[in-house]
């Protein structure tokens, strides 16, 4: 992977793991661009997406102190509350985790049909949330905090993205604008992280040499960095832009992206 080849990816990682059009398609799309193979992928994939997890924490430090201190009071508050709400999200995504890991990883190589198929499904489901207008919750529920975590849960299918999903289900569901942005982003934390273990585990047992077999480390600290600063900026960003309820555009976008996806093999 050449420096610059890692610049692009690390900056589409950036900004597309918190814009609404699916970090994981356009990583696909990006790496079938490219011809990258799937060890050097693999690394490739997990520092970017460590990247964008210190990126939330750095935009969300204040909230994420808050929880803890509230956590740490040993009492039943609202920084409690929130928690538990994270953690009942992560029970979707962590099922998937440990059942259906190979499968997923399957689909994952199975071309870019399904990164089109699932950029449409992104599509629509962002058009329904802004076209809906549901009755407005004060607070998300537990129960919604599950429905959440089941929106995360199947957006690990590239294409189909996690903060369009989860931030779409919310909006569907009633949950206010305000909150959802910040929800959605803090409670992809501990699935990332987990799921960066895992592969890091995987790097483990193919060796270090092979999975960074085409993979200089100037090229992954680029592509490091580029995910970090861009996720910096698109974290902040997407939180303005679902106050504002803009989210049609990317409905659009994707629309468009997943229609050329699923196209363009066919005709080039």
């Amino acid at each position: 992977m050449e420096w610059f080849e890692a610049l692009i990816l690390g900056i589409i990682q950036g900004l597309t793991e918190y814009l609404p059009v699916s970090s994981s398609g356009h990583l696909a799309i990006g790496a079938n661009l490219f011809g990258l193979n799937g060890e050097e992928n693999l690394t490739f994939t997990v520092a970017v997406h460590v990247a964008t997890v210190l990126s939330t924490i750095v935009i969300l430090w204040k909230e994420i102190v808050w929880l803890f201190t509230d956590l740490f009071k040993w009492k039943w508050n609202e920084g409690t509350r929130y928690i538990v709400n994270i953690l009942i999200s992560m029970i979707p995504v962590g099922i998937v985790g440990l059942f259906f890991k190979d499968k997923v990883e399957t689909i994952f190589g199975s071309g870019l049909l399904v990164v089109g198929i699932c950029l449409l499904v992104t599509a629509s489901l962002l058009a329904f949330s802004f076209f809906a207008k549901p009755r407005q919750r004060e607070n998300i529920s537990p129960l919604h905090a599950f429905i959440i975590g089941i929106a995360q849960a199947l957006a690990v299918l590239p294409g189909l993205s996690r903060s369009g999903s989860t931030i779409a289900t919310g909006l569907l569901l009633g949950n206010k604008k305000e909150r959802l942005a910040q929800f959605s982003f803090l409670m992809v934390i501990p699935p990332i992280l987990g799921e960066a273990l895992l592969d890091v585990k995987d790097i483990a047992e193919m060796g270090v040499s092979q999975a960074m077999a085409g993979l200089p480390p100037l090229s992954l600290a680029i592509g490091f960095l580029a995910a970090f600063v861009c996720g910096c900026l698109a974290c902040k960003w997407m939180i303005n832009i679902v106050k504002r309820g803009k989210l049609i555009w990317f409905a659009v976008y994707c629309a468009v992206v997943g229609t050329l996806t699923i196209i363009l093999p066919y005709v080039l």
